[in-house]
């Protein structure tokens, strides 16, 4: 397959408050050839948006390098367009003026543009809205327009950043039914489509090959084809055998441990999610009502609940990392203190929980501690995210210490005082 798309052992580093960089990609290499759709599948963080803007040329990787058509990509890449998932439309230009910028930047001329823009503006289903403003469209309208941004400039590789995921659920599948028509039919100006998705059903309908991201920092662990004829039927058995296999692989344990990606680090620089404790609850009381009795397939809970698996694995493998539930080949299975949390009432729940906190969540054992030391029983909270911030970002730190807070709250283990930033071992109530 000659290479359309040629990257080359990409590293991308990002800096920390203090300390080491953060590592977010580390050797990713991989190929793209003509007429292909090619998903990066992964978690929130593993750097898959990462790679596709360093692909664009709109960042420069820290290592490693990238090439289309042989020709290396050193800043924002004419060969490419990009579709973004918040729209990214401007207010204040119409339709037809915010599918004709692009080729304005490019210095085509006024009658050629026009006609490019209308003929996008065609193609991808909006004739007769060219003098409408965005406010005056829904959300997919509106992904539309920036679809047809992106296809105007007639690109050989149209990028992809979670397209569909701000819509709701049956305008997304409509506009990929439609983009997969369009596609099907040859009617789209460009040669390939890299897509990044943290759905896997998404991946496993639109793609050729899904190249599944490990996270923290991000890596290719697998590279799978999807030979199934198009159009794709999602009750198909073999569409659910392929879906059921990437949710297993997603969630295997090679050495026997939890594969790493959700909580990188150790101690008190363990990551933690923002999971709420009544999502925890609520995921806990599913798995143990019918039809699950405390067992099921991850695919299973994420259609009945109509959960992504950034929604799912997260509430997932925090239930793991607070032993009460068990996370592995795309099952989730409640322990033994899973069941017995749903059996409590309200206070026996908060201390059942309370003792989880404090025995598998180090950060949590740390600040209880320090606030036990200490004569007046508080600590202002810069004390602990100082500390964070020498093992992880900012927005991590900052994420971290709002999720140990919102467990702790729950298990009045301890209390936090947003106004003056201050812990203490007031009772939260």
């Amino acid at each position: 397959m000659d290479s359309l798309l040629q990257v080359d052992a990409v590293r991308q580093r990002y800096p920390k408050g203090s300390g080491e960089p953060l590592l977010v990609l580390d050797g990713v290499s991989l190929r793209m050839g003509e007429n292909e759709i090619v998903s990066l599948l992964g978690r929130s963080g593993c750097g898959k948006s990462s790679l596709l803007r360093i692909i664009a040329g709109l960042m420069p990787a820290s290592e490693g390098h990238v090439a289309i058509e042989g020709k290396p990509v050193d800043g924002p890449a004419e060969q490419v367009a990009m579709v973004f998932q918040s729209f990214a439309l401007f207010p204040w230009l119409t339709v037809l003026e915010n599918v004709e910028i692009g080729l304005e930047a490019q210095g085509v001329p006024a009658d050629e543009r026009h006609h490019r823009a209308l003929a996008a503006i065609d193609l991808i289903g909006l004739d007769g809205y060219e003098s409408a403003y965005p406010k005056e469209l829904s959300g997919g309208m509106r992904q539309r327009v920036g679809l047809a941004r992106a296809l105007v400039v007639h690109p050989k590789v149209l990028l992809m950043d979670e397209p569909f995921s701000a819509l709701d659920v049956l305008t997304a599948e409509t506009l990929r039914t439609d983009l997969l028509d369009l596609w099907g039919e040859g009617r789209m100006p460009i040669s390939s489509i890299l897509l990044v998705t943290h759905n896997i059903e998404e991946a496993v309908l639109m793609s050729d090959r899904i190249l599944v991201f490990s996270s923290n920092p991000g890596r290719i662990m697998a590279e799978i084809p999807v030979s199934l004829p198009q159009p794709r039927n999602r009750l198909d058995p073999t569409f659910r055998r392929l879906v059921d296999d990437i949710y297993a692989l997603m969630t295997a344990r090679p050495t026997g441990k939890a594969m790493p990606g959700l909580f990188p680090g150790t101690g008190i620089a363990m990551l933690l999610p923002r999971v709420s404790p009544n999502l925890l609850a609520g995921l806990m009381e599913t798995l143990a009502g019918e039809p699950y009795r405390g067992h099921a397939d991850l695919p299973a809970i994420a259609a009945g609940l109509q959960m992504e698996i950034d929604d799912l694995f997260p509430v997932a493998e925090t239930l793991q990392l607070l032993r009460f539930a068990e996370v592995a080949e795309g099952d989730i299975r409640l322990t033994d203190a899973g069941k017995r949390f749903v059996q409590l009432d309200q206070d026996e729940r908060k201390r059942l929980f309370a003792q989880h906190v404090l025995a598998y969540v180090p950060l949590a054992q740390h600040i209880k501690r320090v606030l036990e030391e200490r004569s007046a029983h508080t600590a202002p909270e810069s004390r602990f995210r100082d500390e964070l911030e020498d093992h992880m970002t900012v927005e991590h730190a900052e994420q971290t210490l709002r999720s140990v807070t919102s467990w702790a709250r729950y298990g009045e283990i301890f209390a936090y005082d947003e106004g003056p930033g201050i812990f203490s071992l007031e009772n939260p109530a």
